[in-house]
């Protein structure tokens, strides 16, 4: 459920209802200066590459002048999902970080489930992985990022057993001696998508040296089998039909990757789309380069 929320959330801020505790058919009702900032949100990825740091900049900003609603909790968190798909500078997420920050103060999110809202998670994503500083401080913030610490820490010993598209069956503890960068996928995700000529690409050029991706999917082999074969992917596809392996490493949305050195050591870890050139800082925590 958490990884649909998340899902709806980078497709459209207004599906996002649920997690942060509207009436589940409530219409929701943008304002003259709020609507303009959910469309450019909701057609966010349609922005060029080149382009698209200035415009996320620029709409944290915008955001940020808006007055305190839940409406502005909701557009901040729907960018902030956004923002770290790729690179476009450290600047931009420490824009839209110091934005989400300020709107939760401004609102703070009651708890779902006995869980932090997702805005929370978003936030503390943002400062754990990113590298980014906010000054905030709030229970729910506290406890989103104890739980990031506690699932990294989970990671860290991560074994996992499963097959691929041709039969073979693959541990990660197996393949000690190799780095391996795992990456969770699906056919459906426009970020993981674009990712995939990277990842095929990095694997080409050094699986030589020791490289071994492991690309982990939920779906069906019926629907991953044609879409791998069109796509020419040779690393090796495995199938998690039942979100074991993905439940276990806290994977709530995707992509993802997580590279772990020849000793079997967690060095890199990635909450979103990456570029080749970020792959590639990644990898040379692990001495690949």
């Amino acid at each position: 459920m958490k990884r649909i929320q998340r899902l709806f959330i980078l497709i459209s801020v207004v599906l996002i209802a649920n997690t942060v505790g509207f009436a589940q058919n409530k219409e929701r009702v943008w304002s003259a200066q709020e609507k303009p900032i959910f469309d450019q949100i909701r057609t966010l990825r349609n922005v060029p590459d080149d382009a698209r740091a200035g415009v996320t900049k620029k709409l944290a900003q915008d955001i940020r002048r808006l007055p305190a609603t839940q409406n502005k909790v909701d557009l901040a968190g729907g960018l902030a999902s956004l923002s770290t798909e790729g690179d476009f500078g450290h600047d931009t997420l420490q824009e839209v970080a110091d934005t989400l920050a300020a709107a939760l103060k401004e609102t703070p999110q009651p708890d779902v489930k006995g869980e932090p809202s997702y805005s929370y998670t978003e936030l503390a994503q943002l400062v754990r992985y990113e590298d980014c500083k906010v000054d905030f401080q709030a229970p729910a913030y506290s406890a989103a990022m104890a739980k990031l610490e506690k699932t990294d820490r989970a990671r860290e010993k991560a074994d996992f057993e499963l097959t691929d598209l041709s039969g073979k069956t693959w541990s990660l503890k197996s393949l000690k001696g190799k780095v391996v960068l795992v990456n969770f996928w699906a056919t459906w995700c426009p970020p993981c998508r674009k990712e995939l000529p990277d990842l095929q690409g990095l694997f080409d050029k050094y699986k030589e040296q020791g490289l071994v991706v492991l690309a982990i999917s939920d779906e069906d082999k019926a629907k991953v089998q044609p879409f791998v074969e069109d796509r020419k992917i040779t690393y090796p596809i495995l199938l998690d039909s039942g979100r074991k392996v993905e439940e276990s490493l806290g994977v709530e949305g995707i992509p993802k990757t997580f590279i772990y050195d020849r000793e079997g050591k967690l060095v890199a870890r990635a909450i979103d789309m990456r570029t080749r050139n970020q792959f590639q800082q990644m990898l040379a925590k692990a001495g690949v380069q």
